[in-house]
């Protein structure tokens, strides 16, 4: 299946700290039309992309950023009513049951995969 472009300019905010992870992830994301906003490693940085007023249309997330969870930015995303979808090597277990309802993709993940998943909002936004 062809990606390029099926993103069309949705702007994507990536947590993540594994620079090796996230570099192959802008890439694909940005050869598929996306709009990276970030790479985030902190929720710091996270939250100030949130807070800066520019519009984000979905986001990627890691489980676990440097040993702190990242669920409190999660609800803050679903409290804004931006999807997002989890991208982890944890399984299913660890994510709070107020979480289980979004997808996961467990690492290595497909990008291809993802980026399916991010055209379909209302799947990745509970």
């Amino acid at each position: 299946m062809q990606y390029r472009n099926i993103l069309g300019g949705r702007r994507v905010l990536i947590l993540e700290d594994d620079y090796l992870i996230v570099a192959e992830l802008v890439e694909s994301l940005q050869s598929m039309g996306a709009d990276v906003i970030g790479p985030c490693a902190t929720l710091e940085q996270a939250r100030r992309h949130l807070q800066s007023g520019r519009p984000i249309d979905v986001a990627i997330l890691d489980v676990n950023l440097s040993g702190r969870p990242v669920f409190p930015f999660a609800d803050e995303l679903r409290s804004r009513g931006i999807p997002y979808v989890f991208a982890t090597a944890y399984d299913a277990t660890m994510i709070p049951s107020a979480h289980r309802d979004i997808e996961r993709f467990g690492k290595p993940y497909d990008v291809g995969r993802i980026a399916r998943a991010l055209l379909e909002p209302t799947a990745a936004l509970a």
